[in-house]
């Protein structure tokens, strides 16, 4: 790919698109919420004292930086280097963290008073409830019903926090309808709630500023593998997808640097063909969902197709906006992992490396099996999270004699 002056991956336009996705498509009564956030988030978050303090609780409070760990059982495998990005190693357990930590001082800023959030996994709903307990804020968190039952951990953990956790019943009763139920929220809340949103959706200026800040992750991976091996450029990067938060972080120091290849994988559910899946770039087509224009998994008419993973982080019909040009620009490559194909993956890992992972992050290390790597070859994997919320999945599968 030849590097142009509108090739500028790693910043959307004026009005939040990158190529033809993004925007903001919202309904009147929040105008003035997302106007107010458009005009001053750069501003406020770039000013001296919102990092200084953004940086000392990443440091002090998430546990910033997160080690670069060489996996060299893996490695040995499959003839090649294999980095791990550790997020799973912070405060919480998943990098959603560095996410809220921002929003929440952005909210302070502001004069907010009340925070509502939705969560499919509950990583980034127990990421939420901390920062609210941190500063002493009202928590609102709505969470689809399926995805309670089956992160029943983690909805202990925000209640425990003192977050109010809503479940949202209709549709598919998972990460989608909890978006839902939060927008409605918001439209009848519009003066003292803000709504931390977990990923890089939604509508500008959410996808740049989350964007914006999980970029501590790749901005550490730079240094750290100046350090390991002398040169900041891995030949790979690679991360699982739903909406796309932890790629996009993983991603955004490298999205300019052509020489590096970008590798995302969605969660292929039974099987691309199933109609049980949720690899948005493979079924989706462009239009519109929670306030931004990208891809999302639609019938001919509009309608959104129910998605499907066994994990519920990436069960979601759509994916961000950064994500879709990325795809259709060819700048990244997409691949997926079926449910089967990530849990072997996470045994695997815990097997070979002793390290559990989130169900999340091992549809990244399932594509593995996908790409033809050698001895030269430096490769990134960010793993998002730790597999503590998934054991019920795990146990399940052990008990079924599957592993």
């Amino acid at each position: 790919m030849n590097k142009t002056s509108e090739q500028i991956f790693s910043r959307p336009t004026a009005q939040g698109y990158y190529g033809k996705f993004g925007g903001a498509y919202i309904p009147e009564m929040l105008h003035r919420n997302v106007e107010a956030l458009k005009s001053r988030y750069l501003e406020i978050i770039y000013e001296a004292g919102f990092q200084k303090e953004f940086h000392a609780l990443l440091k002090d409070f998430v546990g910033r930086p997160t080690p670069l760990y060489l996996a060299k059982r893996m490695s040995r495998r499959y003839n090649t280097n294999i980095y791990l990005k550790r997020e799973d190693l912070c405060h919480t357990g998943a990098h959603k963290i560095n996410n809220t930590i921002g929003q929440i001082l952005l909210a302070e800023k502001m004069g907010k008073k009340r925070i509502i959030a939705e969560t499919g996994a509950g990583q980034h709903g127990v990421a939420t409830a901390t920062v609210c307990a941190l500063k002493g804020m009202e928590c609102i968190v709505y969470m689809g019903e399926k995805d309670i039952d089956r992160q029943a951990p983690n909805v202990a953990r925000m209640k425990m926090l003192g977050a109010r956790v809503i479940p949202a019943t209709s549709g598919s009763k998972t990460l989608k309808d909890a978006t839902n139920e939060a927008i409605r929220d918001w439209i009848n809340n519009p003066h003292d709630t803000h709504y931390i949103i977990g990923s890089v959706v939604g509508p500008h200026p959410y996808p740049d500023m989350v964007a914006r800040f999980q970029s501590v992750i790749s901005e550490e991976i730079r240094w750290q593998l100046k350090q390991e091996t002398g040169s900041p450029f891995p030949t790979h990067v690679l991360a699982c997808v739903g909406g796309g938060s932890n790629a996009a972080g993983a991603f955004y120091h490298f999205l300019d640097d052509l020489h590096v290849g970008l590798i995302a994988v969605e969660a292929a559910g039974h099987g691309l063909s199933s109609g049980l899946s949720a690899a948005t770039t493979q079924l989706g087509s462009p239009g519109i969902l929670h306030g931004s224009k990208s891809l999302v998994m639609q019938t001919a008419d509009g309608q959104v197709i129910e998605p499907h993973s066994i994990s519920a982080g990436l069960d979601y019909p759509g994916i961000g906006p950064l994500h879709a040009h990325l795809f259709e620009s060819g700048r990244a490559t997409f691949l997926s992992a079926t449910d089967d194909e990530a849990l072997a993956a996470a045994f695997d890992l815990a097997k070979t490396e002793g390290i559990i992972p989130a169900l999340e992050s091992a549809h990244a290390l399932a594509a593995l099996e996908q790409l033809s790597l050698n001895e030269k070859d430096t490769l990134v994997i960010c793993l998002s999270g730790r597999g503590d919320k998934d054991l019920a999945a795990y146990m399940h599968a052990m008990e079924n004699g599957d592993f």
